[in-house]
C-alpha cells in the first residue's frame, strides 16, 4: 500500500509539474492573416487539447484576461485561445475599414434612428471562427464576456455545430427595455481620446474604478498600473468607437437566441453597473436549456474576490462538456 500511495504521489506531483509548465501564460502571441486583418492571439496549453476560445470586451486587449485565470483554465485540460479582436491591441487592418462620426452616430441613437458602423458584431464573430479555422480547430469551447459574449451568441449561431459549449459573462441579449447603463459610467466610457499618455490613462483608471464593485477597494495606484499596461502594449482610441458603433448598430438578437441549441452557461453579477443584473437573467431565459449562475457582489470587471467565484461557476460546467475533439483537414 505505502509503495502504491508513493507511486500515485510521484505520478501526480509530475503531472501537476508538467501542467504548470505547459499552462505558462507568458509564451509568446503570435500572429494570424485572416481576411482584411491580422490577427493577434495567445494559444496556452497542449494543441490537442480541448480548445478554449476567448472572446474579450469593449477595447479589451487579450491581456484583459487575467494570466492566473488562463491558467487555471489550461490546468483543467484545455488549451487557452484568446487574441486581440479586430480594432484593438496588436491586431491590425490590411486594408483600413470605412471611417465614421461616434458623435453622429450616438446621435442618431439617442433619437431612436439607424446607426451606421464600419462593421458588424456578426463580422468580429467570424473573425474568431476564422482565427480558429487558420488554427486547424474544428471543434471548440467558447468563453465570451461582455460584448465579448454578444459577439461569442453570433459565433455560436453561425457555427452551432463547432461550439461545445457557450459561455456568456457580464452580457446581454441586447433586447428593448432592458435596465440602462449607470449615466455616468456611459459617459466614461464615451471618452475615449485624451491628449496625451497621461491623460488617457487617469481616464482609464476612472473607467475601471467605475467598473469595480462596490464591495471591493480599488488602490489607485493598481488601477493607474494596469491603464499604463495596456496603454503601452497598444491604444487605439478609433478602434475602439468603431466597437461602440458596432454594438449600437446591432439589433436584440433575442430572436436568434430562441433559436440557439448550444450548451450554455450565463454569468452575471448582481452589482453590474454597466450590464445590471437582469440582462443577465433575460439572455438566459431566452437560451433553451441554458444554465445561469449569479454572482453576488459582481460587477464589470475581473476583480481579484471574484477569480474563485467566477472559476467555481465555469469550471464545473466546462467540464462537464469536455469531450475530445478533432481537428479541421484542409477546412
Amino acid at each position: 500500500m505505502r509503495a502504491f500511495l508513493l507511486f500515485f504521489f510521484f505520478v501526480f506531483s509530475a503531472s501537476a509539474s508538467f501542467a504548470d509548465t505547459r499552462c505558462d501564460a507568458h509564451v509568446p502571441v503570435q500572429r494570424a492573416e485572416v481576411g482584411d486583418l491580422s490577427l493577434v492571439y495567445q494559444s496556452v496549453g497542449a494543441p490537442r487539447d480541448p480548445a478554449l476560445l476567448l472572446v474579450m470586451g469593449l477595447g479589451g486587449q487579450l491581456i484583459h484576461w487575467p494570466d492566473d485565470v488562463v491558467e487555471a483554465l489550461c490546468r483543467q485540460g484545455f488549451r487557452v485561445i484568446r487574441y486581440d479582436n479586430r480594432d484593438v491591441g496588436l491586431s491590425r487592418w490590411n486594408q483600413l475599414p470605412p471611417s465614421a462620426n461616434l458623435t453622429v452616430e450616438l446621435l442618431r441613437y439617442k433619437l431612436g434612428l439607424p446607426v451606421s458602423a464600419p462593421y458588424t458584431l456578426t463580422d468580429m464573430a467570424d473573425d474568431g471562427l476564422q482565427l480558429m479555422n487558420v488554427l486547424g480547430v474544428r471543434q471548440f469551447h467558447v468563453l465570451g464576456v461582455s460584448m465579448g459574449g454578444m459577439i461569442a451568441q453570433h459565433l455560436a449561431a453561425m457555427a452551432p455545430e463547432r461550439v461545445r459549449s457557450l459561455t456568456l459573462v457580464m452580457s446581454s441579449s441586447g433586447a428593448a427595455g432592458l435596465p440602462a447603463p449607470d449615466p455616468a459610467l456611459v459617459q466614461l466610457l464615451a471618452r475615449r481620446s485624451a491628449p496625451n499618455r497621461e491623460v488617457a490613462i487617469e481616464q482609464q483608471a476612472d473607467l475601471l474604478a467605475a467598473l469595480g464593485s462596490p464591495q471591493v477597494h480599488d488602490e489607485r495606484a493598481v488601477l493607474l498600473q494596469q491603464a499604463a499596461v495596456a496603454y503601452d502594449r497598444a491604444y487605439n482610441p478609433d478602434g475602439a468607437k468603431r466597437q461602440i458603433m458596432a454594438i449600437l448598430a446591432e439589433p436584440s438578437r433575442v430572436q436568434l437566441l430562441n433559436e440557439l441549441r448550444v450548451p450554455t452557461l450565463v454569468v452575471h453579477g448582481t452589482a453590474d453597473p454597466l450590464l445590471p443584473v437582469m440582462h443577465g437573467v433575460h439572455l438566459a431565459a431566452h437560451i433553451q436549456g441554458s444554465q445561469l449562475r449569479l454572482i453576488p457582489g459582481l460587477a464589470h470587471r475581473f476583480q481579484e474576490p471574484f477569480k474563485a467565484p467566477l472559476l467555481a461557476a465555469v469550471l464545473p460546467y466546462l467540464q462537464s462538456h469536455r469531450e475530445d475533439v478533432t481537428h479541421i483537414a484542409g477546412l
